[in-house]
């Protein structure tokens, strides 16, 4: 069984899905790849209602990691892609490169950005500290806009605008 509630953002309405298990998904609206089926609405569930307070806590500056259970399904591929972008580090960057090589598979650039992009747990797994190797920003699947914040808001430490969408 899945649950699932609405999480207002500075950046926009994110939905929150959690099984018994952990947290499964956090979209922006106008990510693709929310499921058409979501579960149960219920904003009181444990693991939704406190995803929903770090989030917060995130967004005002005042959280840099998140003490979460995760339970995203996805190939074990992805998975391990997945896991991985949980050990970059708070206003950090990596490559898609590094993080091929973080994976211990230094010629999977393409794959990692292709796993990459279809995380289903937006900024509590960051997939947006992933860059270009030049560093330039690349697909962000919640929107360029939304990266370029996030990463705005990890560098300086200060409160995403409210207006930036």
């Amino acid at each position: 069984m899945t649950y699932f509630c609405y999480c207002s953002s500075p950046l926009g309405l994110m939905t929150l899905q959690a099984t018994e298990f952990g947290l499964c998904g956090a979209w922006f609206e106008t990510q693709e790849t929310l499921p058409k089926q979501l579960g149960k609405e219920d904003a009181d569930h444990p693991i939704l209602s406190e995803t929903s307070a770090q989030l917060a806590d995130y967004f005002s500056g005042l959280r840099k990691t998140f003490d979460l259970p995760l339970a995203a399904t996805g190939t074990a591929f992805q998975r391990r892609v997945w896991q991985t972008l949980t050990t970059i580090a708070y206003a950090d960057t990596w490559s898609y490169s590094q993080l091929a090589v973080a994976i211990g598979n230094p010629q999977a650039a393409r794959a990692v950005g292709r796993a990459n992009s279809k995380n289903p747990i937006s900024i509590i797994v960051p997939c947006h500290r992933v860059v270009a190797q030049d560093g330039k920003l690349t697909g962000y699947a919640g929107g360029m806009s939304r990266k370029a914040h996030l990463l705005q808001l990890e560098r300086n430490g200060s409160k995403t605008p409210s207006n930036v969408l």
